[in-house]
């Protein structure tokens, strides 16, 4: 009985016209398109320079902290006022004030102070900005004590650690682990691949079966001698089958578009994406079995998948969430699969590494597909 049903349900979508373009064009624009747009490095920042000074050094120090590649001039300012009537108008984020005399102070050899304002409605924006031209700044102080020969015998590294003479200088090299470039797009990649699983294999099906009640036929069914198991297997393979497909196409574009590979393999991510669907589809049948029409069940969904996003560490540190938010995250599948994913991906970790993850998903996977075959009444 339940291949009959398995051929009916292939049939059904094939025959439509938009759930097979979907599910091709889905993982490709979700894979190319969403690691860019969500996207935290902060680069571009508007920066408003007022010089007073005019001198050499000045322009030298305007010169660096546009050439790092983290700000955008906009605007001329010749004054302080002009400069924050830029930022008040939204067009640029910090304001780097050199005040009169900026040269002369070095030359001197005394203290030149700049004065650094910075826009924090955007606190990590705001944040980021001023740490990248204070280090900039830093820089640029060393380069000119060392070009005066006010630091003789300093011995500057790669990464522009300096001492003065009769000190040893500490030389560090960083080793960037896993992520040797820092691209945050590498980052997300992972994580984008778990909504996709989500969407696809998780929430569809459930759609499908609410669907079914709006258009009475699932009442059809529930007079057949065809048993509930089967009829609920029915509405999942082809879906579990689609995002298997799918988390393979992603595999492909995450190679050509960002030469992601799996470090750890692709066995450990098909085993964990299996248990992955299989709880995400079980939630997802919770939703359809309380939800009476489609609309209900779209909003139903929109809410949870919004709150397990949140929470999952998607976007944001788990660690940085304060202490209620990361106990509420515990309650998030989608948090375990995006850990293992990207821990799979990029550090190449086994499956002992991550056991106590793998079983929080079989643990959300009982518990949800119990309680969906608890909720659910066949009438004979």
């Amino acid at each position: 009985m339940l291949l009959y049903l398995l051929e009916k349900e292939f049939k059904q979508f094939f025959r439509n016209s938009f759930l097979p373009r979907f599910a091709l064009m889905f993982p490709i624009v979700a894979i190319v398109v969403f690691p860019l747009a969500a996207n935290f490095e902060i680069k571009n920042i508007g920066i408003s320079i007022v010089d007073n000074d005019r001198s050499e050094p000045s322009r030298r120090l305007a010169e660096k902290a546009l050439s790092s590649g983290y700000f955008t001039l906009t605007g001329d300012a010749r004054s302080y006022g002009e400069a924050m009537a830029l930022v008040e108008g939204g067009k640029a984020d910090i304001v780097l004030e050199i005040p009169a005399g900026f040269g002369r102070d070095l030359e001197r050899g005394g203290t030149a102070r700049v004065m650094i304002s910075a826009n924090t409605v955007n606190g990590m924006r705001g944040g980021l900005g001023s740490s990248y031209l204070a280090g900039i700044i830093a820089d640029f102080n060393a380069e000119t004590l060392r070009e005066s020969g006010k630091l003789a015998g300093v011995r500057a590294t790669g990464t522009g650690v300096i001492a003065p003479s009769g000190y040893e200088a500490v030389a560090f090299s960083p080793l960037f682990r896993y992520n040797p470039l820092m691209k945050y797009t590498v980052y997300m990649v992972p994580a984008i691949m778990c909504m996709i699983l989500t969407m696809l294999a998780g929430f569809l099906p459930a759609l499908n079966i609410v669907g079914e009640k709006e258009k009475g036929t699932i009442e059809q069914m529930n007079v057949t001698p065809v048993r509930r198991g089967a009829f609920i297997l029915s509405k999942l393979i082809p879906y579990w089958v689609l995002g298997f497909v799918a988390l393979t196409i992603t595999f492909v574009v995450a190679w050509l578009a960002y030469s992601l590979v799996s470090l750890g393999g692709y066995a450990l991510v098909y085993l964990f994406a299996s248990v992955f669907v299989l709880a995400m589809s079980g939630f997802g049948l919770v939703l359809s079995n309380y939800a009476k029409t489609l609309q209900q069940a779209m909003f139903m969904m929109f809410f949870f998948i919004i709150t397990f996003v949140l929470i999952s560490g998607l976007y944001t540190p788990i660690n940085g969430m304060p202490s209620w938010a990361r106990a509420l995250s515990a309650l998030s599948p989608l948090r375990y699969m995006i850990e293992s994913l990207r821990a799979i991906f990029l550090k190449g970790s086994g499956f002992w590494e991550l056991r106590w993850r793998f079983l929080a998903l079989l643990a959300f996977a009982a518990f949800f597909n119990g309680w969906a075959v608890l909720s659910y009444r066949k009438r004979e």
